[in-house]
């Protein structure tokens, strides 16, 4: 399994890098968490969709075709993005003023940082380990829940599609809330530093319940338990993509993002192997969930102790 997702990660790679640096190109600071949250949550539509449409080719055409289908919609943005995406400055029906405004933040570094030279640089880190500790727990929920609703709820592949369409739904609230609101911080006065962590705080508090997930006593209190964990997750991770473009300059942020998500490709393998280790020794999602439920305090903690204050990254 490990290898596969190491396969399935190459082409994965590169989209959310080029997305969070197309959100450092096209929106000031106290902009850039919403919109993070809006395109993050794009990815959540994918993830209600599947459990609504993939079950249905599984029985009709078998699982490999469920990959083949899934695997060339995937391909249909690359043309649309290569057509359609510029840079503010190389788009002409951009006026002055929406220039202006995207602009309005210091002017950073011109010339291209190379990616040693970031590995030095703590802001990095703090990003990079803030995604070790948290996409675990994303690609958990993504892996686990189907089986958890199976074993704890009798559900099955013609069964547990409205729960976790009902869990997603959360996630895409709680990814554009979770941007809204550090935007709105922003806007009233506070400072980038105090608006990002109050939010992530907030996301952060809003997950520990799913700690009592698997002793939930109905179906429907264990959906609304994991989605409100889910949409903390994405509120949370809202406001971290929005870190490198925060600190780093437009040409780095894209290398910066790379290197988190490999921490976090890192932390989900060890996952993994955890999770398979409980379940087998214990039987019980009980552990996992309180993993889940403290990881984001923790990431907080550390990312705050790396950067006690978001300035620019020395670079």
């Amino acid at each position: 399994m490990g290898v596969t997702s190491m396969v399935l990660g190459v082409g994965e790679a590169g989209g959310f890098p080029g997305g969070i640096k197309a959100v450092a190109e096209w929106f000031p600071k106290k902009e850039r968490a919403f919109a993070t949250g809006l395109f993050n949550a794009g990815t959540n539509i994918g993830a209600i969709v599947t459990p609504l449409i993939v079950p249905g080719l599984v029985l009709a055409f078998g699982w490999q075709m469920a990959f083949v289908i899934t695997g060339a919609l995937g391909l249909i943005w690359l043309p649309i993005w290569l057509l359609v995406y510029r840079r503010p400055r190389e788009q002409k029906k951009l006026s002055a003023t929406e220039l202006a405004y995207i602009e309005q933040d210091p002017a950073d570094v011109v010339e291209k940082v190379k990616w040693t030279k970031l590995l030095t640089v703590k802001e990095t880190w703090a990003y990079a380990l803030g995604k070790f500790l948290i996409d675990p727990i994303w690609w958990m929920f993504l892996f686990w829940l189907p089986d958890f609703l199976g074993k704890t709820y009798g559900l099955d592949l013609k069964t547990f599609g409205p729960p976790l369409v009902a869990i997603y739904l959360l996630s895409d609230i709680g990814s554009v809330g979770g941007g809204w609101l550090s935007s709105r911080f922003m806007h009233g006065g506070m400072s980038i530093n105090k608006a990002r962590k109050i939010t992530m705080l907030i996301c952060a508090l809003c997950a520990v319940p799913v700690a009592f997930a698997a002793e939930a006593s109905n179906l429907w209190l264990a959906v609304g338990i994991i989605g409100l964990a889910t949409a903390a997750h994405q509120g949370f991770s809202a406001n971290l993509y929005a870190l490198p473009g925060d600190v780093f300059p437009r040409s780095a942020v894209g290398s910066v993002v790379g290197i988190g998500g490999m921490l976090g490709a890192i932390g989900g393998m060890a996952m993994a192997k955890y999770a398979g280790y409980v379940l087998e020794k214990i039987g019980t999602y009980t552990p996992i969930f309180i993993v889940a439920a403290s990881a984001y305090l923790i990431a907080l903690l550390v990312i705050h102790l790396i950067t006690p204050k978001y300035e620019l990254a020395k670079v």
